[in-house]
């Protein structure tokens, strides 16, 4: 491709990873004399995209969730207009730092569904490329240090100037290749998060006593996810878990419900062992019992919250229920992305 004309960027980001990403392709596209434009999925209609002239290089940019990507990239892939363009996927993917070692998250089948869905409509794939930029994930574990954001940034910033050297040059770079093994063994997790797991982790959001309402997570949030439902911010089925939310309230009032998810895996094991003591003479599918078991667990999640919702009006029990979090406490801390002024030398 060494007629390049133009780059155009498509990205999601919940705390800032996927865009960071996408801006520096682009910084390092323009440095080059190349068109580049940059565009948010979120706020871009994909059926009102035109079709692409054929010198021009599309990057589709998305954090991965569940080892695949979430609903809104894929819907935006799914709905693509056709071309014969290429197209280079990449990703942000949970990086940590163990020393000065930077531990490699998993793809899972982002990668390989995407770029099907592509080829059926015509577009040739000439990259595929992880980066394992922060995680942001802190209903799991606490905040990264100041410190290893700026490490992690400033080596995804490296990693990306010498990718991208590749694929504006006109070549190939299928880095992910290397991790193809495991993205695959990791697949079947891939089909449980997309089925039952983001229903699941988009109920584990709840504000609390100290929130003051002022309706920034509902203004901001990217797939309109979150509702008003009696003066308090409610967290619908449609979360991504993409944490903007989370890590952008600044009352640090959004909280992981890791009191009710307790609750909830017992009272929803005890009630299906209960069901299937009834019914295992009469059914002896895998499937059947696992599909029973998911709708007993949906159903016990969707009640469960709209309980803990109630019970949140009251301040009394809603600092108890805070007590429960780990995101409650100011050693778990919030991430979201930095700007290149403070770590870039």
């Amino acid at each position: 491709m060494n007629n390049l004309k133009k780059l155009i960027i498509f990205y999601f980001s919940g705390t800032g990873n996927a865009k960071q990403l996408a801006l520096w392709l682009s910084e390092t596209t323009i440095n080059k004399g190349i068109n580049c434009q940059v565009f948010d999925i979120a706020k871009t209609n994909v059926r009102l995209i035109d079709k692409f002239s054929l010198n021009t290089l599309i990057v589709i940019i998305s954090p991965i969730h569940g080892f695949n990507f979430p609903k809104i990239t894929l819907e935006f892939i799914e709905h693509f207009p056709k071309g014969k363009n290429s197209i280079v996927l990449m990703n942000t993917r949970a990086g940590m730092r163990i020393g000065r070692w930077i531990t490699p998250g998993l793809t899972g089948v982002a990668f390989l569904l995407s770029s099907f869905l592509l080829k059926r409509k015509g577009y040739k794939i000439k990259g595929q490329i992880p980066f394992d930029m922060p995680s942001n994930w802190i209903s799991i574990h606490p905040a990264l240090s100041k410190k290893t954001v700026k490490y992690l940034h400033e080596k995804n910033y490296n990693r990306l100037k010498h990718h991208a050297e590749i694929i504006l040059s006109g070549k190939s770079d299928f880095l992910a290749y290397r991790d193809l093994i495991q993205d695959i063994l990791v697949s079947p997790v891939s089909l449980a998060y997309y089925i039952v797991g983001r229903y699941a982790f988009a109920k584990s959001f709840y504000a609390s006593v100290q929130c003051n309402n002022c309706g920034l997570c509902i203004k901001q949030c990217p797939v309109n996810a979150v509702i008003d439902v009696k003066g308090r911010p409610f967290w619908t089925f449609q979360c991504e878990s993409c944490m903007k939310c989370m890590n952008s309230c600044p009352k640090k009032a959004i909280e992981t419900a890791h009191g009710l998810f307790a609750i909830l895996i017992i009272s929803s094991l005890t009630v299906t062992s209960l069901l299937y003591q009834h019914i295992k003479n009469y059914i002896q599918s895998e499937l059947i019992n696992f599909t029973l078991s998911t709708i007993i667990f949906i159903v016990f999640l969707w009640i469960l919250y709209r309980i803990q919702h109630l019970l949140l009006q009251n301040k009394f029990v809603g600092n108890i229920i805070s007590l429960l979090s780990f995101t409650h406490y100011k050693f778990w801390g919030r991430y979201k992305s930095i700007p290149d002024k403070k770590w870039k030398k």
